[in-house]
């Protein structure tokens, strides 16, 4: 099969390339990506002269670039979008640019070529928030009550994308996953941005009192769950991908990875003031795709958080390069 992946230079997108290519290698793949901040072809490095593999850059809202790459595939897997709530909050429009425009666009030209199977990634972020003392979690039913500019753009994504099965068939699946982590996620985000900091001898900044939720998913897994939604769910199927079994805050997360590092706790933490319309808690029901699918996550939380610590401690060649620009947008 020929496979278009959108943001392929990305986090996830560059890891589910390297999962793709290794649990599928008869399969061919074109990455297409814009190469913003966010997009490092230094994580596809190591696959850069495999012949089933190849990179096209360009912008998923230029239709005449998109038309291009998907008269040549099969399948696409849309992982191409802006995706920091931060960075949402600070420029919103280029949010509803890549995210709505962008999608519609791959859409379109999916409709015109008659692809077989359209795969779009989203998040969790789409439902809201959930309160601390409350034991709900989010599934395939919850109504959509998006907070930031980015799940906002994110939940108008999943409608256009639904809207195009249910108005010309294009045959689409949607998995919402929740929060990420593993090899190669910028040090802007969260978990990289707290394990660099301790690193480099900085403190860990945690926002308000550290007490917000989010359900954890290793990107290895994550990519696990899109390979059964991909190849053996019904089109027009949505599956919600989470990662843990147990709420853990933002201030456990860190404690855990000061343990792990073997910092002083009192020495290592730096609380600093909220960010605007912070979403209190996340947590996700994988119970459908583990019935359907028979998914679930490979490892505990515990044991992928050792591995991503020690994936950093291993690669400061890559992400040294990238920290201080990630800083940046914590100043402004």
């Amino acid at each position: 099969m020929k496979i278009l992946v959108t943001g392929g230079a990305g986090f996830i997108g560059s890891n589910f390339i390297h999962y793709w290519l290794e649990n599928h290698p008869e399969d061919e793949i074109i990455n297409f990506d814009l190469l913003t901040y966010a997009g490092h072809l230094e994580s596809l490095q190591s696959i850069k002269d495999n012949p089933h593999y190849s990179f096209v850059q360009g912008d998923i809202t230029d239709a005449k670039a998109v038309d291009e790459v998907v008269s040549k595939v099969e399948a696409i897997i849309h992982f191409a979008a802006e995706s920091h709530v931060d960075r949402s909050i600070l420029d919103p429009l280029i949010f509803t640019k890549t995210n709505i425009m962008g999608t519609q666009v791959l859409l379109e030209a999916a409709k015109k070529y008659g692809i077989k199977k359209f795969h779009h990634v989203s998040t969790d972020e789409v439902f809201g928030a959930l309160p601390l003392d409350s034991d709900t979690k989010f599934n395939e039913t919850t109504p959509y009550n998006p907070h930031s500019p980015y799940a906002a753009s994110k939940a108008s994504s999943d409608h256009i994308v639904r809207a195009y099965f249910d108005t010309f068939n294009v045959p689409i699946t949607i998995t919402n996953c929740s929060n990420n982590f593993g090899p190669y996620q910028d040090p802007e985000k969260f978990m990289p941005r707290l394990i660099t900091n301790l690193l480099i001898g900085q403190k860990v900044k945690i926002y308000g009192d550290g007490k917000y939720v989010r359900d954890w998913l290793h990107v290895i897994d994550h990519c696990r769950a899109i390979d059964l939604v991909f190849l053996k769910a019904a089109p027009g199927s949505t599956y919600c991908v989470g990662g843990m079994t147990k709420d853990v805050n933002n201030l456990e997360v860190a404690q855990k990875v000061i343990k792990l590092l073997g910092k002083n706790e009192a020495d290592s933490i730096e609380f600093v003031t909220d960010r605007p319309g912070h979403d209190r808690r996340y947590a996700v029901d994988w119970t459908k795709i583990n019935k359907d699918l028979g998914w679930s996550p490979q490892y505990d939380f515990d044991s992928w958080l050792e591995k991503t610590v020690n994936w950093y401690k291993e690669n400061e060649t890559w992400w040294k390069p990238l920290k201080e620009k990630s800083e940046s947008i914590y100043k402004k």
